[in-house]
């Protein structure tokens, strides 16, 4: 392989393991740890931009001191801690046992592969995960039948319109108010102790936790733009839920949750 080829070769496997923590919800600053160490392995220095949608890198081989800038734009995000995790690992590895480019890249593709959740099996963990929220806030037996019905369907969208690659906020919404008006029905018919309370909870799957605790991290790490970026998101995320949620409140004339 000439230098030339593994320029680019190790330019692309960088950015793309970037990419991959990026978009599996890894903060800034983890992110550049782990690709300095992959880069440290491979004898280059790499600077980078990391943003919402797009990362710059520049990559400088400490041999020749040949320098390159790329621009890398970002898939859609889709939580993963698993990736995160495992990228994690992989770059500690790398830079105490000396990895070379294959093995790296091996490595990466072996993380790309591993299997993930089937969608039933976490249309169902979320459900009893909100039906026990519901729970925690008085809800009876039956509240946590309604919330776990509501969560499950309102889920269920959200997959079904992720797949056809919709905006983010628009299957945000397209959740909320299908769960939440699945929801009203519990306070419609008052099914339960406290129908209000499967409403309430129902949603709450769709809370940005993720984005919110990254911006926070990434503020506190001076990474203010990514953090102010991320906080946009997140606060976007909640406004689309709560439009999903007080349309369907409308649609039944319910006054409070």
């Amino acid at each position: 392989m000439s230098d030339s080829e593994k320029f680019a070769k190790t330019a692309h496997l960088l950015l793309e393991i970037a990419s991959l923590l990026m978009v599996s919800g890894a903060n800034t600053s983890r992110i550049q740890r782990s690709i300095n160490r992959f880069a440290a392995a491979l004898n280059f220095t790499v600077h980078t931009w990391i943003h919402q949608k797009t990362i710059i890198m520049t990559l400088t081989d400490e041999s020749s001191k040949v320098s390159d800038t790329r621009v890398f734009n970002l898939p859609p995000h889709a939580i993963n801690f698993k990736t995160i995790s495992e990228i994690s690992k992989a770059s500690w590895k790398a830079q105490r046992e000396d990895w070379d480019i294959d093995k790296i890249t091996t490595e990466i593709e072996r993380i790309k592969g591993l299997d993930k959740y089937p969608n039933i099996v976490v249309l169902i963990a979320v459900s009893f995960a909100v039906a026990g929220f519901c729970n925690i806030f008085k809800g009876d037996y039956l509240n946590m039948t309604v919330a776990f019905v509501s969560a499950f369907i309102g889920l269920f969208v959200s997959q079904q319109v992720h797949k056809r690659h919709y905006n983010l906020y628009v299957r945000i919404f397209l959740a909320s108010l299908t769960a939440s008006l699945v929801a009203s029905l519990g306070i419609v018919y008052d099914i339960g102790a406290n129908p209000q309370t499967a409403l309430a909870t129902s949603i709450l799957f769709l809370i940005p936790g993720v984005p919110l605790i990254n911006s926070f991290t990434d503020l506190l790490e001076n990474n203010i733009l990514n953090g102010l970026a991320r906080f946009a998101v997140g606060l976007m995320i909640v406004l689309a839920i709560a439009t999903g949620l007080f349309l369907a409140m409308s649609i039944f004339s319910i006054n409070r949750v």
